[in-house]
């Protein structure tokens, strides 16, 4: 099947219409009932930021000279993350339009300041422990770097003697986490930087989940160990504003300790017809819109906005983990330190009480390796707690008395990838599964 393009246009309304109608099968997220992808503040925080996007939509990024408005609110709203992130007036960065461009471009600069400062090294190498984003990889990927994985501890933290043992010297990168996205763990990042400060290598600490959630957590007075520019050994840092700092997708951030460190990021190409051809980051045209509303809503809520948010959050959070660890089918992996943890069982397919609870309209996000399911916690989820809680536990009754073969549809399909002993098959099947779903049907 292929969709053409109409011959003719079709009313404004009856666009409208069927735009909303699309939506009637997606998740139920404005009403908390789910747990992953958005972060929702609530309706006024949403509300605002819509508008301050509806005010830049149109103008373009690319070119700052034509906008000085986008760069003077992109420089603002570096200097504002950077300094949350332990940074000073030495502190740079540059937006993104998510957290996979940020380590990309972090990947990128760290391996031409490599190419320029250790020119011996020919086959450079990331170290990085297994749970750190696939956002490395894909960057690795394309970059033409390797990547070393080490393991995580019984806890699922980074081992920072496993990432001493697998340094070598085509070392240029190690990486920790701020948090995990898996488990919302803070990797040990004060002894991986002290690694990274010792043996001169670049060292990127992953915030994009965590940046808006962490520096509030410690000034409220939450056991947070250090993570950020705080530590010597610390080069570069993402962090998302488009997860926790409330704004549309996409706008993030990647930050440096200094523009010296910066300056290997930036491309430029002189010999053009077209002029002098220079951008900051991998994108070159970009929406004004999620800058504009970044810039807003930080200003909005101020510090005192997001302590207030990130509060409510984090007592959520524990109100769900508590309720989880009442159901004896189920338990929290590890000791999460912030608003994302996992669950999993010894009794219970998690794949199957997936299935489960979204046939009763929820969506929780399945993992593996080990089976478990992922829990991001919004400031929306604080009125959601105990129906959830009961829903969870009907659904545990019911997928509990499942036989194997009962077991089929996606959830089947989950448990068999993460069950492949052959990894590269997995691969190839998840490949092929996104080539079947991207087609018009």
């Amino acid at each position: 099947m292929s969709i053409k393009l109409p011959e003719k246009g079709t009313e404004r309304e009856k666009v409208l219409s069927r735009l909303r109608a699309l939506k009637e099968e997606d998740s139920d997220w404005k009403s908390g009932r789910m747990f992953g992808l958005i972060y929702h503040p609530g309706e006024e925080i949403e509300d605002f930021a819509r508008d301050a996007c509806y005010e830049f939509l149109i103008e373009n990024g690319l070119s700052p000279f034509a906008f000085p408005s986008l760069l003077r609110m992109e420089t603002e709203v570096i200097s504002m993350v950077a300094h949350m992130l332990g940074g000073d007036e030495n502190t740079v960065g540059s937006i993104t339009s998510g957290g996979t461009e940020s380590i990309f471009m972090a990947v990128k600069t760290a391996r031409d300041w490599a190419s320029a400062v250790k020119p011996e090294i020919t086959e450079p190498e990331i170290v990085m422990p297994v749970t750190a984003h696939p956002a490395f990889n894909k960057a690795a990927h394309y970059l033409g770097l390797e990547v070393i994985v080490t393991p995580v501890d019984d806890g699922f933290r980074a081992v920072p003697g496993a990432m001493r043992e697998a340094v070598n010297e085509n070392t240029i990168m190690l990486v920790g986490s701020a948090f995990t996205y898996p488990h919302g763990m803070v990797d040990p990042i004060s002894e991986i930087a002290s690694l990274a400060d010792e043996r001169n290598i670049w060292m990127h600490v992953d915030s994009c989940l965590g940046g808006f959630i962490l520096p509030f957590m410690r000034r409220l007075d939450y056991p947070i160990p250090p993570f950020d520019f705080s530590l010597a050994g610390v080069s570069s840092i993402s962090c998302d504003i488009h997860k926790y700092g409330y704004t549309p997708k996409g706008v993030s951030t990647v930050l440096y300790r200094s523009g010296d460190l910066r300056q290997y990021q930036y491309f430029a190409y002189a010999d053009w017809p077209g002029g002098v051809y220079g951008t900051s980051s991998l994108s070159g045209a970009r929406s004004g819109g999620a800058l504009a509303s970044a810039w807003a809503v930080m200003n909005h809520l101020g510090e005192e906005g997001y302590k207030r948010l990130v509060k409510t959050t984090v007592e959520t959070m524990k109100k769900l983990i508590a309720g989880i660890g009442e159901i004896p089918e189920l338990y929290v992996l590890g000791k999460p330190d912030a608003t994302v943890f996992a669950f999993g069982s010894d009794s219970v397919n998690v794949y199957a009480l997936s299935e489960e609870m979204k046939e009763r309209g929820w969506h929780l996000e399945a993992q593996h390796l080990p089976p478990c399911l992922h829990v991001t916690v919004s400031p929306i989820h604080e009125k959601i707690v105990e129906p959830f809680l009961e829903e969870l536990r009907l659904s545990v009754k019911e997928v509990s008395v499942l036989k194997p073969e009962d077991i089929t549809g996606d959830a089947a399909m989950y448990g068999m990838i993460g069950t492949m002993p052959d990894r590269k098959q997995a691969k190839e099947f998840a490949v092929q599964y996104l080539n079947d779903l991207y087609r018009v049907k």
